[in-house]
């Protein structure tokens, strides 16, 4: 399709079968990536489709004017290009009335949480996006931008706007409203009203109070649990959608046809109907967020490490690697899968099944390099407890540790050591800090010594855990001196050693 031909609107031909037109705007969403659009965007999409109603969303992007733009000149549509291996369908969900970018409008971003037409405010902001603290597990308050925040103005981190925009909405009346992470992080419906509560707290003299008055009686905070691998857009991917729908898609979003979305029912006021789309609506949230956070993205992060390491572009080519994939299915049923409380009616080895078919989609193209971004925020979520709990039992859980080893070798690379393309694409906010202790560091004992034991990057109760420790400064080590697949070889043979001993 030449870059000449018409852009996507409600008019082009390949829409003409009916698209879901929402009668309003009743959700506001933050974070307007690729992931939002094909996932919430999609079972909204679905809900309106079914049970019609104005639960359309009002789409904020961070800082990303060109999604933004181009939305706007295609009358808020996009396609969302389900990948398998030979065949890709698309669907145009066609539910978002508008958008903006938050970092150009933040005063619209707090008229908008305080609109009483918005029933809904959901988030996609990443790990990253929350202003946590890990070492006082509280709203960071030496954050800059937090604290210009509470200092007053428009408010700019994402906690922030949350209770800037609750304020303004206690003060014009208060009509009841739900506030719906969609984000890696446990509980993220308690974490998200647990900052919200501390920001309104740490405001100057009683500012706080009427919002937090309101909170009590009007707002809920459920959590849920998301899942659907979104890969990044590519050029190629443009061309082909532009041409299946004879126009010019700016902005589509591949993903794979798998899709998962559990909810806490506690909406203040109201929802879409999503379990049209597929949603479950249940009280194991917990149980979801555990089986995900741990089996896909714990184990996703191991062989996006490996595959790196190995000079693998892709997770599909990673996976494919018989070394890696011994690694990948003994760390998620030897280290993982002990960890965790199967949600009920879910069969596990399915589960398991399907998660490696999943990683196995080659048409999909998922990159190394953007699955080994933000580890420094991401491994935080998911290796602590499983690691802590083999540990209290008297194993040593060898993958985790091999995983962290994955990371800091890429992330960090001791002097002389070249981890390679993949692994330099990748990027963290702790990147320029973790470096600069790898730089002077005799040897991956006291890399990871000064990671985990001092920096306590993956928490205190890990950082104390010293065998644990030794182990991962061994990996790293076997991995510069010998090669990855030598240190894969290592810790599955240990781990096998292990599992053998627990069982008899």
């Amino acid at each position: 399709m030449s870059i000449g031909a018409p852009v996507l609107r409600r008019s082009t031909p390949a829409t003409a079968a009916p698209l879901v037109t929402p009668t309003g705007a009743g959700i506001l969403h933050l974070g307007l990536g690729s992931f939002h659009r094909a996932h919430q965007a999609v079972y909204t999409a679905a809900a309106l489709a079914a049970d019609g109603g104005d639960w359309g969303i009002v789409g904020v992007a961070s800082r990303s004017r060109s999604i933004v733009e181009a939305l706007h000149a295609q009358d808020f549509l996009y396609s969302v290009a389900t990948i398998a291996p030979g065949s890709t369908s698309l669907a145009i969900p066609g539910v978002h009335t508008d958008a903006f970018v938050g970092a150009d409008q933040p005063e619209r971003v707090i008229a908008q949480i305080a609109d009483p037409a918005i029933r809904i405010v959901t988030l996609t902001v990443t790990e990253n996006g929350y202003s946590y603290s890990p070492a006082t597990q509280r709203l960071d308050l030496d954050d800059a931008t937090v604290r210009a925040d509470l200092h007053g103005g428009p408010a700019r981190s994402t906690v922030g706007q949350l209770a800037r925009g609750l304020q303004a909405r206690a003060a014009a009346g208060g009509t009841p409203i739900a506030v719906l992470s969609c984000d890696n992080l446990a509980s993220n419906g308690a974490h998200t009203e647990k900052l919200v509560r501390e920001f309104l707290h740490e405001l100057p003299g009683s500012e706080g109070a009427e919002a937090l008055a309101f909170l009590d009686r009007s707002v809920s905070f459920p959590s849920s649990m998301v899942d659907r691998i979104v890969p990044a857009t590519t050029t190629e991917l443009r061309s082909r959608v532009s041409a299946l729908l004879e126009a010019r898609d700016d902005v589509p979003v591949p993903a794979e046809p798998f899709t998962m979305w559990a909810i806490e029912d506690r909406f203040a006021g109201g929802r879409p109907a999503w379990e049209a789309g597929g949603a479950v609506f249940t009280d194991e949230v917990g149980r979801y967020e555990q089986m995900k956070v741990r089996l896909l993205n714990g184990t996703h992060s191991l062989i996006a490490y490996l595959g790196a390491l190995r000079g693998v572009g892709t997770i599909p080519d990673a996976i494919g690697l018989d070394a890696i994939e011994n690694a990948a299915r003994a760390v998620l049923r030897d280290e993982y899968e002990p960890s965790i409380e199967v949600p009920s009616g879910v069969d596990i080895r399915a589960y398991e099944s399907e998660l490696f078919e999943r990683w196995a989609n080659s048409a999909l193209g998922h990159r190394t390099s953007q699955v080994g971004t933000d580890g420094s925020v991401k491994l935080r979520q998911r290796i602590p407890e499983p690691a802590l709990l083999a540990l209290g039992k008297g194993a040593m859980p060898h993958l985790i540790a091999l995983t962290v080893a994955g990371y800091l070798s890429c992330l960090a690379p001791l002097p002389g050591f070249d981890p390679g393309a993949h692994a330099a694409a990748m990027t963290d906010g702790a990147r320029e800090r973790l470096a600069g202790l790898a730089a002077t560091a005799r040897d991956g004992r006291e890399l990871a010594r000064r990671v985990i034991g001092e920096l306590h990057l993956f928490g205190d109760e890990l950082g104390a855990q010293d065998a644990f420790i030794a182990r991962v400064g061994e990996l790293i080590d076997t991995i510069r001196r010998h090669g990855v697949d030598a240190a894969i070889t290592d810790a599955v043979s240990a781990s096998s050693t292990i599992t053998k001993e627990l069982q008899s």
